[in-house]
């Protein structure tokens, strides 16, 4: 086995830790990282030899092909002596501790649209497709912590791994993602070392399906934090794991958070090509619930597209799947959904269509919405924060100022509490609504108390 700077190594010990090669590592571009060694002098017979292959095939590589099998990847990671954590592999001893310590946008050149299309292009990859581990991740790849992890594994310690992810995700609900993030991401960094740990294959499979619910939490609340990068990062790293555990539920519902990213950012368009994605994984999955869940979000996508047919009609759909769901044999990332929660939706669609197409869409908003708000309990204060807002909405929209403020100053005083960036944003619709209705001296308070709390522009 080759080391780094290892005596008789063609390669300077240097090499791996430069920001280009280490870019290209993290996107697993071998032709790019083949190409940076031949600048460094390292021959393709040499490189060959180190790898295992033939010298056509390293001429392959760097003509552009693309390795995507992940047994091949290692050996070329150990060939080399690359840490493999660098990569995105099962790690060893010489990886550093990586994995949130990056910043959180890798590759600040590209445009987001650009890096929605990417994440679609690899989302349907791995769902009507094969690529799994190693495919080509482009700008979501994070650089994994090393954390010391047992040599072979049993089934005890996947469900260790599952029983923090519960934990973590109730604190996730109740006080928003700042306040679990850094543990989730932790508790990343020695759940994936497991993968470097001998196993049954029945282990090995609920471990691919543990790790990769972890990821989706991971990229949960990162969305909730802003961290948008690390939130598509983990989002697609979770669902090349679910792929491997052959879990079409669960890659229902990473698509279905994915989706929920790019509803956040309004790009309708893209969140619906993500939710018909996971749709297809639901459908296959044979679980209503994670259908449903599905078309209650295709029904938001379309209310924000202002196209009231189509989201009343998944709402109904949504309705009906959720009737025929086994909700009490739920897996735990998918126990949210409840008829709590489908009340809120309801609310929310019927307020973005109020919002977008008429505001009679108030009158079947405010009776779910306050259903929703009179149920959700603190262990659910995000969730009941953003049914305020709407709630307040709903309100104003309906020319009761004066009681669509008190609910927007509540909606204020719960988030106030929650450390989560999008509970700000997604204030945004009520502060302009208030703002219009400036005239008012209730709204005007509301309007100004939301932009200090936001820290958003006010009218003079």
């Amino acid at each position: 086995m080759n080391t780094m700077g290892s005596q008789g190594s063609p390669i300077p010990a240097d090499v791996w830790d430069q920001q280009e090669m280490r870019d290209a590592l993290a996107r697993r571009e071998i032709s790019s990282v083949y190409r940076l060694l031949r600048r460094h002098g390292v021959s393709q017979r040499q490189i060959a030899a180190l790898t295992g292959q033939s010298q056509s095939e390293v001429s392959e590589i760097l003509k552009g092909r693309q390795v995507m099998a992940y047994d091949v990847l290692t050996r070329i990671a150990v060939g080399l002596g690359v840490p493999r954590g660098y990569m995105g592999l099962a790690y060893d001893e010489t990886t550093a501790v990586r994995v949130a310590a990056t910043a959180d946008s890798p590759h600040p050149e590209e445009d987001e649209s650009v890096k929605r299309r990417k994440f679609l292009a690899h989302a349907a990859a791995v769902t009507v497709g094969a690529a799994v581990f190693g495919a080509d991740s482009g700008s979501w790849v994070s650089h994994p912590t090393q954390t010391p992890a047992p040599g072979r594994i049993g089934m005890t310690d996947v469900r260790q791994v599952e029983a923090a992810t519960r934990a973590l995700r109730a604190l996730d609900y109740q006080y928003g993602g700042g306040s679990c993030r850094d543990a989730v991401v932790a508790q990343l960094s020695w759940g994936q070392q497991m993968l470097g740990a001998s196993s049954t294959d029945v282990v090995r499979q609920r471990l691919y399906v543990a790790l990769a619910d972890l990821h989706n939490l991971a990229g949960w609340t990162s969305f909730d934090t802003g961290l948008m990068d690390s939130a598509r990062n983990h989002f697609g790293q979770a669902l090349d794991l679910a792929k491997q555990g052959e879990n079409e539920a669960l890659m229902a519902n990473i698509l279905y958070r994915m989706g929920r990213v790019y509803l956040h950012q309004n790009a309708p368009d893209d969140a619906l090509k993500v939710f018909q994605l996971g749709q297809l994984a639901a459908q296959n999955s044979g679980s209503e619930l994670a259908v449903g869940i599905l078309c209650a979000n295709e029904a938001w996508a379309y209310a924000k597209m202002g196209s009231d047919e189509q989201a009343l009609k998944l709402l109904g759909r949504a309705r009906d799947e959720f009737s025929r769901a086994n909700v009490a044999e739920a897996p735990a990332w998918a126990k949210f959904f409840n008829e709590i929660d489908l009340s809120s939706m309801i609310g929310t669609v019927h307020t973005e269509l109020a919002q977008t197409v008429d505001a009679k869409y108030t009158r079947t908003a405010i009776p779910a919405l306050s259903k929703a708000i009179n149920n959700f309990g603190d262990e659910y204060a995000r969730s009941r924060s953003f049914n305020l807002t709407s709630m307040a909405i709903n309100h104003l929209l309906e020319g009761d100022i004066d009681h669509g403020a008190k609910i927007g100053r509540q909606a204020v005083d719960l988030s106030e509490s929650l450390k989560s960036v999008r509970t700000k944003q997604r204030m945004e619709p009520l502060r302009q609504e208030a703002e219009k209705r400036r005239n008012n001296p209730e709204a005007r308070e509301l309007a100004d108390r939301v932009a200090r709390f936001t820290g958003a522009d006010t009218a003079a």
